[in-house]
């Protein structure tokens, strides 16, 4: 069996190779010849972020540094950085996972892409680069931002595909109506979006404003970056590249393997990776495996889209809150999903304290007194009913909350718990 095969390979050589793995498995009471079938990984320790800060720079590299030809790394706005090193074959892996992930979109090498993740150490631009590269795509690389040109390139060079965050795309659409521009007059027909969880019904307002399909694209930057999974034509779970990346699903607090179809953290295991493997890798992402094969015809198996992550998940109040969750029921309320969430503790009553600031049209916040109060009671039944907490709901002006070129940050949390 491919998998087992590479995961043996991968265990061995990472104890040979990586003191730090080495280590690792003697810990665990666990040697490279233990790994007898797929259900032994979980016999392997896992791998976490702060194993990733406190090795930086290279202290994961599994081969001499001579051999890595790129470097990614993550922003480190919160501690230092993590680093993912790759060889020549792992940029020919990753550049083939962003080309399965452009195939699913409907891609062809006929077709224009635009590519407006952003370009550096981030992985999404050099990684969607790589890939339509692969593909003998035409690759517009403007990168993040400008939101203006980036219109205005779509219409001259007839753009068929693009890429993005979700939430720049919703910003995109927002400024097109400024700028006089029918999206749904462009040539562009479908776009892969990720680096960030959206919901569901974001999705509907990004196809609805633009005229096109939204694609789910999954990676994050210390198993390679985006093109681990990917959503195809039938847009109900994403594909993993099982052949390069070994996915499960854990009890976030226990640790242990939950079966196919229960929700919890998704792990992977990086079963092709040279210049930094990874054993058992904690994503923090909350997701399921899909059980059922897909209609499209791949027999990989899939990923539900993102819940959101066990580290940006709000307790408020007892109550497990996911960002997505309110931005799920704006939308459901004929609302723009653009918000902000501010959560401070009482120091009288020590308790939690939500503020939830939500964009509303011209029209709205211009009506009277009374329209206003009864919007803002409406969102906060239904945030009530949906969520099964209280909320602050504050009304402000269009365009008043800040937009995102890059990840958005939709939570203020000042409390110190």
């Amino acid at each position: 069996m491919l998998q087992l095969a590479r995961l043996k390979n991968l265990v061995e050589h990472v104890y040979t190779s990586v003191p730090f793995y080495k280590a690792k498995l003697d810990a665990a009471g666990v040697k490279p010849s233990d790994i007898k079938s797929l259900e032994d990984i979980a016999k392997l320790p896992f791998t976490t972020k702060s194993d990733l800060r406190e090795t930086y720079p290279y202290g994961l590299l599994a081969v001499p540094q001579s051999d890595i030809v790129e470097v990614h790394m993550s922003s480190g706005t919160t501690g230092t950085p993590v680093v993912d090193a790759y060889t020549e074959n792992d940029m020919k892996d990753w550049a083939e996972g962003i080309a399965r992930t452009l195939s699913g979109a409907g891609a062809t090498h006929n077709d224009t892409l635009q590519n407006a993740f952003g370009y550096g150490l981030f992985t999404g631009g050099m990684g969607f680069h790589h890939g339509a590269r692969l593909m003998g795509m035409t690759v517009i690389p403007i990168s993040s931002g400008n939101t203006q040109k980036q219109l205005t390139l779509m219409k001259d060079f007839g753009t068929d595909i693009f890429c993005s965050t979700p939430s720049y795309a919703m910003y995109m659409a927002e400024q097109a109506k400024t700028y006089g521009i029918d999206l749904k007059s462009l040539k562009v027909r479908a776009a892969s979006f990720g680096a960030e969880p959206w919901s569901e019904n974001m999705r509907k307002q990004i196809e609805e404003e633009w005229g096109i399909k939204a694609y789910d694209v999954y990676g994050l930057t210390e198993i390679t970056g985006p093109g681990v999974a990917f959503e195809c034509d039938a847009q109900y779970g994403m594909h993993v590249n099982e052949d390069m990346w070994y996915p499960e699903i854990i009890d976030p607090d226990t640790g242990k393997p939950l079966p196919d179809g229960e929700k919890g953290e998704l792990v992977i295991t990086t079963i092709t990776k040279q210049g930094t493997p990874l054993i058992r890798y904690r994503t923090r992402d909350i997701t399921f495996i899909i059980p059922e094969r897909c209609s499209c015809g791949r027999t990989t198996r899939r990923i539900h889209r993102l819940y959101g992550r066990t580290d940006d998940m709000l307790i408020l109040r007892g109550v497990n809150v996911f960002p997505s969750q309110i931005e799920n029921a704006l939308v459901d309320l004929g609302l723009r999903p653009d918000y902000l969430i501010k959560v401070d503790r009482s120091e009288t009553t020590h308790l939690d304290e939500v503020e939830l600031s939500v964009e509303v049209s011209a029209d709205q916040f211009d009506d009277e007194t009374k329209g206003l109060e009864a919007l803002r009671n409406k969102i906060s039944a239904y945030m009530k009913s949906k969520l099964g907490i209280m909320l602050k709901i504050k009304l402000v002006e269009p365009q008043s909350l800040p937009r995102f070129e890059g990840k958005s940050k939709r939570v203020i949390d000042n409390r110190k718990i």
